[in-house]
């Protein structure tokens, strides 16, 4: 009787789906130097948040084969207290620079304020907007 308990409070656990971070989802970040901006799926990479280009658009909204489709824009993100992230990566594919970055859930979630530092420069990835 004992066993059947435990291995049915076992599999009880098991069953039960891991919480989704509430950033994770995809994003459109805002218009690069060039007009030209993403959407960014950001899920789950082994221990930490990462963030994938999977559409990239003109400065006019239309669709077109970016070379940075399928490659890293945000790695190494872990999640802190009230919606913050940080310890992590982001990519700018305009100016081909990699800051050490930090990312924050606005606007009741759909919103995500980027912000990316090298040394003592910061630059203001702006707020992306949640697609899905």
């Amino acid at each position: 009787m004992k066993n059947t308990l435990v291995a049915a409070t076992f599999g009880a656990i098991l069953a039960v789906p891991a919480l989704a971070d509430p950033v994770f989802g995809i994003w459109k970040t805002i218009p690069d130097d060039n007009g030209r901006f993403g959407h960014i799926e950001i899920k789950q990479c082994g221990e930490t948040i990462c963030g994938k280009m999977v559409a990239s658009f003109e400065a006019n909204g239309k669709k077109y084969k970016s070379d940075n489709l399928g490659k890293n824009i945000v790695w190494d993100m872990a999640p802190k207290k009230d919606g913050k992230y940080s310890g992590g990566k982001i990519w700018s594919p305009d100016r081909d620079k990699t800051y050490n970055s930090k990312m924050e859930l606005v606007d009741d979630g759909n919103g995500l304020k980027v912000k990316g530092c090298v040394a003592i420069i910061c630059r203001d990835g702006g707020t992306w907007t949640r697609v899905n």
